[in-house]
């Protein structure tokens, strides 16, 4: 098995080196191509206004002056264009990426174009900012990772199909389940905008978040990571909203009148 790695916190990011750890114990065929900088909240963005910059950190590692998404298909297309890899992963990510965050997250969109190309692939994500003392607890990834990756990749994913895996924020040993999980949706209100002044006095802006727990239903992401399970959501890059189809299509009915 020849497994591509990448992530959207860049070539330096630890969450990355724990996912090649995680990596090793499924082969000794493993190939790193991540971001040069920091990518996150990157989603599916291709670089096509500038070119690509790829620099070889080491044997079997690179890093891309552009987006996840240009990591993988630079991976797949150019640097393993050979004998492309068998599996994707993304990671893994520092926070997690549930409910909402699958559309703004680099790192889910990493899997995402693995599953474009015709690859069997997963992201990985470890919940923070709910340890009291501020910890990472980039083991519970390296544990459980592994194993679980087996797990998946004894099931056949179906085309347009990846897997978004989520630990939660807690030491190895304290872990809960491995949930199967929809995809949830957090409360209402947690972005905003934070206005702030430079030395000029002119105004400028950052995107804020605000870090609590909203009210999820059983079985979603958010409620499994909530109660210290982790979760495996499936996810599909088709966005077609199919319960609407029939009722939209009948809008658009031919009249029967002249």
């Amino acid at each position: 098995m020849r497994i591509l790695v990448t992530n959207d916190d860049g070539i330096n990011a630890p969450g990355l080196h724990a996912l090649r750890a995680i990596a090793a114990e499924l082969t000794d065929d493993v190939w790193v191509v991540a971001p040069e900088t920091n990518q996150s909240g990157a989603s599916h963005s291709l670089t096509l206004h500038e070119p690509l910059r790829v620099r070889e950190v080491s044997d079997r590692v690179y890093a891309v002056k552009g987006t996840p998404t240009d990591c993988v298909i630079m991976g797949v297309r150019h640097i393993l264009k050979d004998e492309p890899p068998t599996l994707v992963l993304s990671g893994v990510n520092r926070g997690a990426n549930i409910a909402e965050d699958v559309t703004y997250s680099g790192t889910i969109a990493g899997a995402i174009e693995g599953t474009l190309l015709g690859v069997r692939s997963i992201a990985l994500s470890l919940t923070t900012g709910f340890d009291p003392e501020g910890r990472f607890h980039w083991e519970t990834a390296l544990v459980h990772g592994p194993g679980l990756i087996k797990t998946l990749l004894a099931e056949d994913f179906g085309p347009g199909i990846l897997m978004n895996v989520n630990f939660p924020d807690l030491p190895q040993d304290r872990v809960g389940a491995i949930v199967v999980t929809t995809q949830g949706k957090r409360d209402p209100g947690l972005l905003h905008i934070d206005e702030r002044a430079d030395t000029w006095g002119t105004p400028y802006y950052w995107l804020g978040f605000e870090r609590r727990k909203s009210n999820p239903s059983e079985g979603t992401d958010l409620w499994a990571i909530y109660k210290g399970f982790i979760s495996v959501t499936p996810l599909s890059v088709n966005l077609t909203h199919r319960a609407s189809l029939d009722a939209l299509a009948k809008r658009f009915e031919p009249s029967d009148r002249a």
